[in-house]
């Protein structure tokens, strides 16, 4: 981590600012997911603001709940009731999941010779298979148990369920949303991959920009399992695992992603808190 550190100091600015550009398309493809989520036509510039924002708060509780809470004033603030608001997140959390997987499936299976899949795999892989089926599972049979005896949570989750899916039906019935909202969530991991290949070639790291996304796509799904604030801790080493797997040298990961970092998240930290309380103030959230 030290020697990454180190080699941050001499990269290219040309090829930072060209991440940091992709980082700012991140939060526009973002705003595209949560337009494409509702009915209504929400203003862009404060859209984009809020996403700007919520990545503030997103850094804060694990899981991407900071930037729902962000998201979920906004569109009270723009007069979608709770039910509806609350649907339209799981729409965009369902949606860019279901992008993310066929992004990673359809990289991984056009490079199939290219990816190390003995490094990026457990030792042994059917004990993580076991474990992960077990604790999937057990969330299953806990959440069956809730909604088969809480009679006034089963109601909920039913109204929520219904207003969602009425939503969805609708949504789907229009082309600008569906292209925003399938557009942005397809868009989003490439750009956020763009980010990582930008900061590698700022530090000449030895690997094709394919490679590169790969690794990220493969990071992301490995180290998404972890609900850690804004992915970090739990990304970061699955990231740097993936590119010493694809023959990057260990201090240049370690460096690629420290950059990584630095652009999208602690570079607009301040002014993301800046501009959430600005949004706050001026009754926008």
């Amino acid at each position: 981590m030290y020697a990454g550190a180190t080699r941050l100091a001499s990269a290219d600015p040309g090829w930072l600012l060209a991440g940091l550009f992709f980082t700012c398309l991140s939060w526009a493809a973002a705003s595209c997911i949560r337009q494409g989520a509702v009915l209504e036509r929400l203003p862009s510039r404060l859209l984009y603001a809020t996403q700007f924002a919520a990545g503030a708060a997103n850094h804060l509780l694990p899981g991407g709940l900071g930037a729902h809470a962000v998201t979920l004033r906004f569109l009270n603030r723009r007069g979608l009731p709770l039910s509806r608001a609350t649907g339209s997140i799981a729409l965009y959390s369902l949606t860019k999941s279901v992008a993310t997987t066929l992004v990673t499936t359809t990289f991984l299976t056009l490079s199939l010779h290219t990816v190390p899949y003995g490094a990026l795999l457990p030792d042994d892989p059917g004990t993580a298979l076991a474990v992960g089926g077990a604790a999937v599972a057990a969330g299953l049979t806990v959440a069956g148990l809730l909604l088969t005896f809480v009679r006034p949570l089963r109601r909920l989750v039913t109204d929520f369920l219904r207003t969602a899916l009425t939503d969805v039906r609708r949504l789907h019935t229009r082309p600008a949303r569906v292209l925003a909202l399938w557009g942005g969530a397809v868009a989003f991991p490439l750009l956020q991959a763009s980010v990582v290949a930008a900061v590698a070639a700022s530090l000449h790291l030895p690997l094709p920009w394919l490679d590169v996304v790969l690794a990220y796509l493969a990071a992301n799904a490995l180290g998404s399992v972890v609900p850690s604030p804004g992915g970090l801790g739990s990304v970061d080493a699955a990231l740097v695992l993936a590119l010493t797997a694809f023959g990057a040298p260990a201090p240049l990961a370690a460096a690629t992603v420290i950059g990584y970092r630095v652009l999208t998240v602690w570079l607009p930290l301040l002014p993301g808190a800046l501009t959430l309380t600005a949004l706050v103030r001026s009754k926008v959230l």
